[in-house]
């Protein structure tokens, strides 16, 4: 078969995020999607992120020239999608929103100027950190195909969330006893989550003393380097096709 003749295939960031639609809408999700070009209130102020916060600095955001508003940003995480769901849809209500993101950073193997996000939201009464365990634990043990998977919780710091915890996965490389791809700890850092800060909810104007939310933020890149060993995350924007056809 020539160059010509050989048929296309999606590129695996892509086949990924698709296979999280399959999962998550079994749990009740559904989909939303955004603008890449977000304005700053919406990236930032009404995620609880204060105006002396590093990540407005122009050396961590791209802030756009924009004639009408120049407080314009390429959005730096997907959960401005979620504000704007949250405006428009009043709760009950659980939904994962995926897409490109866009950060200033010093390229090189774990880092990228533009890389893809997963986040998810759910917003319901009664809801707690152990439903953010359950379905966490439901998602991540089907992603990477392991029954005997473990998750653990530490905490961690999010101005959108409160309180925040930062999750890790018993290493399946392993079995958790320790290798050179969990540095021998036996646990991999995975994704950030927590309890729906109450201050997000003033801003969209859902009463928090009624609804409580947890929300969870992860990367398709870093999941698929993780699952396949892949050891350079520049490679998922390579010319080198090489790379894409092994998936």
């Amino acid at each position: 078969m020539t160059e010509e003749e050989r048929s296309g295939s999606l590129h695996p960031v892509t086949s990924f995020v698709y296979s999280t639609h399959s999962i998550f809408r079994d749990m009740g999700f559904t989909v939303a999607e955004g603008p890449q070009m977000e304005t700053e209130y919406n990236n930032f102020d009404a995620l609880n992120v204060p105006p002396d916060h590093p990540s407005r600095d122009q050396q961590d955001t791209f802030w756009i020239k924009d004639p009408v508003d120049d407080r314009v940003i390429l959005r730096s995480h997907t959960s401005c999608v979620q504000v704007r769901f949250m405006k428009s849809n009043p709760p009950p209500f659980r939904v994962i929103v995926p897409g490109r993101v866009y950060r200033q950073e010093a390229t090189d193997a774990t880092h990228e100027t533009q890389f893809h996000q997963i986040e998810g939201l759910v917003v319901e009464k009664g809801i707690t950190l152990a439903s953010l365990k359950a379905i966490l634990e439901d998602f991540l043990k089907k992603v990477f195909e392991d029954e005997e998977l473990v998750i653990r919780f530490r905490p961690g710091y999010f101005p959108f969330v409160e309180p925040g915890v930062e999750i890790d996965i018993s290493c399946s490389f392993c079995r958790a006893e320790g290798c050179g791809i969990c540095k021998d700890t036996g646990w991999i850092e995975i994704l950030g989550a927590g309890m729906v800060h109450p201050n997000v909810f003033s801003s969209v104007g859902i009463d928090s003393s009624e609804w409580k939310g947890i929300a969870f933020g992860l990367s398709p890149e870093r999941i698929l380097m993780l699952k396949y060993g892949i050891e350079d995350i520049r490679l998922f924007h390579s010319a080198d096709l090489r790379f894409i056809r092994q998936f």
